[in-house]
Order: C-alpha cells, then sequence, then structure tokens
C-alpha cells in the first residue's frame, strides 16, 4: 500500500498552486488599478455613474473652475477637491433642434456643473474644451468626442433629418 506522493504528483500540485496565484494576483491588480481612474471629460459620465449612490452624483465647478468637488446625493464625497480638472475656457451648450447651440449659463460662480441620476441619465449637455466638443446626450453610448461644435451640430441635424423622414 502506498503511503505517500510521488514527485509528479507533488509537482503537478505545486504547478496549480502556481497557476492560480498567478491569476488571482493578476485579478487584484486590476481591482487596484480600476480604483486609480483618472477623472476626464471622456470618462466624465462613466466615472461618475460608477459612484454608488441613492438618487444622483454631481461634479461642481467654482471658481472660474480652479476646484471641482463631487456631491453624491447632495453630500460632499470626499474631503478633497479635484484640482486642475477645467479651467474658465470651458462652455457648455445645450442642443435645440430650433435654435441650434445654446449656450449653457451658470450662475452663483459655478463654472461647470454635471449630474447623472440613479437611472443613469446624465445632464444632456455638449462642452467645448481643450479643442475637443463632448457629446453627452447620448443615453446608452459613451461619451462621443469631436474635433469642433460645427461638427457635433452636422450629426445632430443629421439625426433629426432622420428622425423626421
Amino acid at each position: 500500500m502506498k503511503k505517500a506522493f510521488s514527485l509528479i504528483e507533488l509537482l503537478i500540485v505545486i504547478l496549480i498552486i502556481g497557476i492560480i496565484y498567478t491569476l488571482s494576483i493578476g485579478n487584484f491588480k486590476k481591482i487596484k488599478d480600476a480604483g486609480e481612474v483618472k477623472l476626464s471629460l471622456k470618462n466624465l459620465k462613466e466615472y461618475l455613474q460608477n459612484i454608488e449612490h441613492q438618487h444622483s452624483v454631481e461634479i461642481l465647478c467654482v471658481d472660474e473652475c480652479a476646484s471641482c468637488d463631487i456631491f453624491v446625493d447632495a453630500e460632499k464625497f470626499t474631503s478633497k477637491s479635484i484640482e486642475n480638472f477645467l479651467d474658465k475656457s470651458v462652455k457648455v451648450y445645450r442642443y435645440d433642434f430650433n435654435l441650434g447651440m445654446v449656450e449653457k449659463e451658470f450662475k452663483n460662480g459655478v463654472c461647470f456643473s454635471f449630474d447623472v441620476d440613479k437611472k443613469g441619465v446624465s445632464s444632456q449637455y455638449i462642452v467645448e474644451y481643450d479643442s475637443k466638443v463632448y457629446d453627452y446626450t447620448t443615453y446608452l453610448d459613451d461619451t462621443k468626442v469631436y474635433n469642433s461644435l460645427q461638427e457635433v451640430s452636422e450629426v445632430k441635424e443629421n439625426l433629426a433629418q432622420e428622425i423626421l423622414r
């Protein structure tokens, strides 16, 4: 009767443990990296949607966009403000099929505001910043990036014509 493991059996067990260890460490690194996502206008909607909230999550920029804060259900999310996210050159528009691009004006020292509700519906803005235009008006798609306001206007006008057909 055999009372010990053979060398081959021990090597197979060590190999299996090594594979499991390698796979699990890779997954932990992915989880850690996911928590360190850098906020940008390209990923703003997705970033805010991934913050756990009951009603809404909002980014609010003040002082000519020098500092921005995230609010979750009307409570400040972190004690640390987001610096250098935007500057005062940011312009926010809404698209109206009759009027075209209409610039959105914020009040009370607010330079930029963007929110996402619990259903994932976000502010329907088109944001011009740093020679790019970000389209947040799509519900199910990721944020679209264009090179000019004219390009966005053409896409919206084509969409309106397609709907009217």
